[in-house]
């Protein structure tokens, strides 16, 4: 029997789940495979990214993921580096919105949009007495009748119909537009937190559920839950250098495609490489961005290639800096803050990052990590990286009081690095996944389709593997026939 050939486009987590969740299942079966991935940078991993300076423990991508979501955290027991996983401090774990140029800390039980404690949110400063007022009416305001026979809305428009815009400006924006990036009044809430939508329809309101929710809770946990954070002892660069080990040789950086091509009356695709090399395959997997996507499928299928660059992107940077305590006037008492748009702040967000996890800076040093950008500010990632970084110091001197330069920073720029899950977002997947159907031997994985975290991407990478190996199987029973 001959291997079949598959190949994964994209060195990314995904790629790099979709590789060795590969070899596991040819070790449990007795199919063979031609594995190969193919990553256009020097590095595999793709936006986890961990380095060190000087003492400091530097993420400049992602640097933790939530246990609450499986798949992460089973990848790390199967690489035997769970023992690695470390949880956030959890001392001072609480964060804080500004407001008027002060952070003010979440209120104890808030839950993204909504509070599932009275007294918290009654004394909270970060909301007036008419919006702490217009967001109870949640309470009496009745369900929303499905538009067009469509559930889908805008978190913007979801937030300002249930809570009020006070709730929408001053919470719901910053802390879920921040997550993705995004512009609330295109994204979809069907696609990014469902379940809110499911609230509605099953309450009649949102505060309703969550009290509800927080009664039947045994486990004593509700509000922002910050344990269930985890991280590696040395960064989420563990988790990509123990992928690469083991996946080895099958991957080969510095390898950008350009173009595929799909022989129907052979089964069989052709991957251009930039060099002029040819790579035949019998399985590919494109787990690149929708728009990467896009460009090379162009000339394989031009509906799935329109589909595909729908899905829009967010371009952000992160920019860490490196202080003594000492020059820090704020407690840091908490994992970090958000920034409402409407405080006109040129940061995003910023997390403590020496606080939120351990062993990230040195004794009596400090480690913040800003964010810059998205949808709702690219003019400020266009910025040049000394501005960029000038304007990050300025926020944080007011806001932190701090008195002192940083010791260094490093800025990371990731472009077009987040999808932007628009209203509509569930229904163009469907298209695009029923397209998809008619391309034998194609598969596609990563943030850009089902949710955008690290156990998201490494959930698609698997389950691409999982249909891989189908569609290896049924091309091998054709070829018998």
């Amino acid at each position: 029997m001959q291997a079949k050939r598959i190949l994964i486009i994209g060195g990314g987590v995904t790629g790099l789940a979709t590789a060795h969740r590969l070899l596991e299942l040819q070790k449990d079966s007795d199919q063979e495979f031609e594995i190969t991935l193919l990553e256009s940078d020097s590095r595999p991993g793709g936006v986890l990214q961990t380095t060190e300076r000087d003492g400091f423990l530097i993420e400049s991508g992602a640097d933790s993921f939530i246990s609450e979501k499986p798949e992460a955290v089973a990848l790390a027991g199967r690489l035997g580096i769970e023992s690695r996983l470390i949880e956030t401090n959890p001392q001072h774990r609480r964060s804080f919105i500004v407001r008027n140029g002060r952070l003010i800390p979440v209120p104890e039980g808030f839950q993204l949009l909504a509070p599932t404690r009275f007294w918290p949110f009654v004394t909270t400063d970060i909301f007036s007495w008419p919006g702490k007022v217009r967001m109870a009416f949640d309470l009496v305001i009745p369900r929303r009748r499905e538009a067009n026979g469509s559930d889908d809305e805008s978190l913007a428009d979801f937030v300002r119909r249930r809570l009020g815009r006070e709730a929408f400006e001053r919470m719901a924006q910053p802390m879920i537009g921040g997550i993705y990036t995004a512009d609330p009044e295109k994204l979809s809430l069907r696609a990014t937190l469902p379940r809110f939508l499911d609230m509605e329809r099953s309450h009649g309101s949102i505060i309703r559920a969550m009290w509800r929710q927080r009664r039947a809770n045994t486990s004593g946990v509700s509000g922002a839950r910050y344990s269930l954070f985890l991280s590696f002892d040395r960064g989420m660069q563990v988790m990509v250098d123990e992928l690469a080990k083991q996946v080895g040789s099958l991957a080969r950086m510095e390898s950008k495609v350009q173009s595929l091509r799909f022989d129907q009356d052979h089964h069989e695709w052709s991957v251009e490489l930039t060099n002029q090399a040819r790579i035949a395959a019998d399985c590919i997997c494109l787990a690149v961005p929708a728009y990467v996507g896009a460009s090379l499928l162009a000339g394989v299928d031009a509906e799935l290639a329109r589909l595909l660059g729908q899905i829009s992107y967010a371009s952000t940077a992160t920019i860490n800096l490196a202080y003594r305590r000492s020059d820090i006037g704020h407690a840091l008492d908490g994992f970090g803050f958000v920034v409402p748009h409407i405080e006109r702040k040129s940061i995003l967000a910023c997390s403590f990052s020496s606080v939120k996890f351990a062993n990230r800076a040195p004794e009596d040093h400090v480690l913040l990590r800003a964010f810059a950008g998205g949808a709702l500010q690219p003019e400020i990632f266009e910025l040049e990286e000394s501005e960029l970084v000038q304007r990050t110091c300025d926020d944080l001197d007011e806001l932190l009081g701090i008195t002192a330069p940083p010791l260094f920073s490093l800025v990371k720029k990731w472009r077009q690095s987040m999808p932007q899950y628009h209203v509509g977002h569930s229904k163009l997947v469907s298209q695009i996944r029923a397209r998809l159907d008619t391309l034998p031997g194609l598969e596609l994985a990563g943030n850009s389709y089902d949710g955008a975290g690290i156990p998201d991407c490494i959930r698609s990478g698997e389950a691409a593997a999982a249909r891989l190996v189908l569609q290896a199987a049924s091309l091998q029973s054709a070829a018998n026939n």
